[in-house]
């Protein structure tokens, strides 16, 4: 049955956010599979309550971060029990944000193509075939739908190779790769058959999937490819969706390759946390620089209480200047409009050829009981739905990171334009916990091979 996109409630607009009831706790939902020969479901244990359950026995599992950027894929596998023991990223902002958040971490900001394998195993004092997982992302905006040029030319769209020579010289058990949705279709699927190819020859099984962040309890319109490659017996399962929401995947490989949820599956899910859940309890923007201030209220959601975790204050909660044409604009547009409620004389230029059904998230006003587009790295009124709720302004930093599930404890340095960079290129630490948990049940119930 082809799914019906999320559509917002009516148009609506008011000053300031409705006081919400703080949800009483709700039960853990059962993870199910379906099992293809019986064609029945099958509940699963939660991955968080097999790391609970298991964790004395468990012991440190170590891995490795390459193109670490802020470290969003850390700050999740963290979040899955895993330690990290290296880093590397080559924009040095980018890097002193990892750093100050992993602060026993050693993050070098080397470029990958001068940095030495021995020089990874002697600072995470490992030897070659014991590092758990080598983790990473190569930049992703040459794969990219979106990108300007999607060239085979272009260097950053071989810089995967950089990757799998350091797994080469490191020979984990695991190996997790990450990165958009587009690289499945770029070069014709070349690039992906590369990847099988180079990660089959070092002698690892794998498999990749397309998994959209909303299933796991993330507010946001966001999918990510991954690729989980091992060489210890089997292949980790996909984590099973957490949380029910819907959203139309038009990429190519979406039918194929992302995770199917039925209907039949909302009574044993959550449901998927909203904008409102996410920021209703943050300050509203009074000033140009808000880099430290007290937050607004007590948390209203489970979602604000996870990522609050008893913080008493809240970080880079500064937001973009927008113009005195796009203030003018913002005017005319109500909670889930776009540019559609701007009046023709106050169009850019380009908008006013547009047909209607074109550029539909541009200029548009987050609606606080839907999902957040996917987060750029600039909230640019003219890139997408940016516009904040109740607020005449964009969404800030701070705000940006809570839809990427960023826990407030995150700092991230730089200026504002670096800051809503890190954000936006970041893996969201929720999902990358969410496959961390499954790698790491399948580390615990294995014996490796040895090195060769």
């Amino acid at each position: 049955m082809k799914k019906k996109a999320i559509k917002p409630k009516a148009k609506s607009r008011s000053k300031d956010p409705p006081q919400r009831k703080v949800p009483k706790e709700r039960k853990k939902p059962v993870s199910a599979k379906r099992d293809s020969q019986s064609n029945t479901t099958i509940l699963r244990e939660e991955p968080a309550e097999y790391v609970a359950k298991h964790s004395r026995s468990l012991g440190k599992l170590r891995f490795v971060d390459l193109f670490a950027g802020a470290g969003g894929l850390s700050c999740g596998l963290e979040m899955a029990g895993f330690t990290p023991t290296f880093a590397s990223e080559i924009e040095p902002v980018y890097a002193s944000t990892f750093q100050k958040n992993h602060p026993s971490t050693v993050c070098s900001c080397k470029d990958i193509r001068q940095l030495d394998p021995q020089e990874i195993l002697s600072l995470a004092d490992i030897k070659k075939g014991e590092l758990d997982l080598l983790a990473g992302g190569p930049p992703c905006q040459g794969f990219s739908i979106n990108a300007p040029s999607r060239s085979t030319s272009d260097h950053r769209n071989h810089l995967f190779l950089e990757y799998l020579r350091i797994a080469e010289a490191l020979f984990p058990k695991m190996l997790l790769i990450e990165n958009v949705p587009g690289i499945v279709s770029f070069d014709n699927g070349g690039t992906v058959k590369a990847i099988y190819r180079a990660i089959e020859n070092l002698g690892y099984k794998v498999e990749h999937k397309i998994l959209f962040a909303g299933h796991y309890g993330i507010p946001q319109l966001r999918f990510r490819t991954f690729f989980i490659a091992s060489r210890i017996g089997r292949l980790p399962d996909w984590p099973e969706p957490t949380h029910y929401t819907e959203a139309r995947a038009n990429f190519s490989g979406a039918g194929e390759l992302c995770m199917p949820l039925m209907e039949l599956m909302r009574p044993l899910l959550k449901p998927a946390p909203r904008v409102d859940d996410a920021i209703s309890d943050l300050p509203r923007v009074t000033s140009k620089k808000m880099d430290t201030c007290a937050y607004r209220s007590a948390p209203k959601s489970e979602y604000q209480k996870l990522l609050r975790n008893g913080d008493t204050l809240v970080h880079n909660h500064s937001a973009a200047n927008l113009s005195s044409i796009n203030l003018e604009r913002l005017k005319h547009i109500p909670q889930g409009g776009s540019w559609r409620d701007i009046p023709f004389d106050l169009l850019p230029e380009g908008m006013k050829r547009a047909r209607r059904s074109d550029h539909t998230k541009r200029y548009g006003r987050l609606h606080p009981d839907g999902l957040c587009s996917t987060i750029l790295t600039k909230c640019d009124p003219h890139w997408g739905c940016f516009f904040h709720p109740y607020e005449e302004r964009v969404l800030s930093v701070r705000e940006a990171a809570r839809i990427q599930a960023f826990p407030d404890h995150y700092v991230f340095e730089g200026n504002i334009s670096q800051q809503y960079e890190q954000v936006g290129n970041a893996v969201p630490p929720l999902l990358a916990k969410a496959v961390g948990l499954e790698i790491r049940k399948c580390l615990t119930r294995q014996s490796p091979i040895k090195s060769r």
